[in-house]
């Protein structure tokens, strides 16, 4: 618990696959996947993964002469690489931009993300494929970031960092009394809780006895119901007792 930190120093599946870093057990098939992935980089790519960044959620219009037209504000560019489809060849919405210096890669690293080019807000990160460890793509269960927000979601990148487990250890440091205030007004939040819940259950006590109430009148209704059935019988039954007599004093006198 003492290393966590928000963003992943080393791709883990199962980390991935957590909002907080800590789970066990993954929860559903696409980390299972990626556990058992061997994946290797392209070799074929060439460039320095370390001046490289990665540019994704682009509009599928947007082109290589466009994203130089962006990024070249923030320093040199050496090599635009936008992913295409290898059979239509058209845009799969993502691309490489390689700087040559690490200061134009830092900045466009800090402030295009999130910039709007072609009516979509676009995302900035770095290179992640050659430079974290144990990298696994999102196609084999693994990546960051996610559009399902019932499952499949990757922590522990920059669009999705992990949030911190509600089970940390309180450090002493300079932040000690932060979370002195923080852990009082949890107490005072426990306190407001259980007063709101007194009230709930005040309000609930009329609503009780009005329940009892029509459920005792439905009871006795119920009970008039059976008993005028039983007199309703019983009156059905004398009546066709008397006409079997008549009927029988009839036949006598015939």
């Amino acid at each position: 618990m003492n290393e966590w930190v928000p963003i992943a120093k080393e791709y883990d599946p199962l980390k991935a696959g957590s909002i907080d870093g800590t789970d066990e057990e993954p929860h559903d098939r696409a980390v299972w996947r990626a556990m058992t992935a061997r994946y290797v980089p392209n070799k074929e790519v060439s460039g320095d993964p370390h001046l490289t960044l990665f540019v994704a959620r682009l509009n599928l219009q947007t082109t290589e002469e466009k994203l130089k037209e962006v990024f070249s504000r923030y320093g040199d560019i050496r090599k635009i690489r936008l992913v295409r489809d290898l059979v239509t060849g058209f845009s799969k919405g993502y691309a490489f931009i390689e700087y040559k210096e690490e200061r134009a890669l830092l900045k466009a690293h800090r402030d295009a993300n999130k910039l709007i080019v072609d009516q979509r807000e676009i995302f900035v990160d770095f290179e992640l494929e050659r430079t974290l460890k144990g990298w696994i793509p999102r196609r084999l269960g693994g990546g960051f970031g996610g559009k399902k927000e019932s499952g499949q979601l990757r922590f522990g990148g920059r669009d999705r960092p992990f949030r911190k487990p509600i089970n940390l250890p309180a450090m002493k440091n300079d932040f000690y009394s932060e979370g002195k205030r923080e852990r009082a007004w949890s107490r005072g939040d426990s306190r407001d809780r259980k007063a709101r819940e007194r009230d709930y259950e005040r309000s609930r006590e009329p609503r009780r006895s009005e329940r009892s109430w029509g459920y005792g009148k439905s009871e006795r209704n119920l009970e008039h119901r059976v008993r005028e059935d039983r007199e309703g019988r019983a009156t059905e039954g004398r009546e066709r007792e008397r006409k079997d007599r008549n009927r029988e004093a009839k036949d006598g006198k015939g």
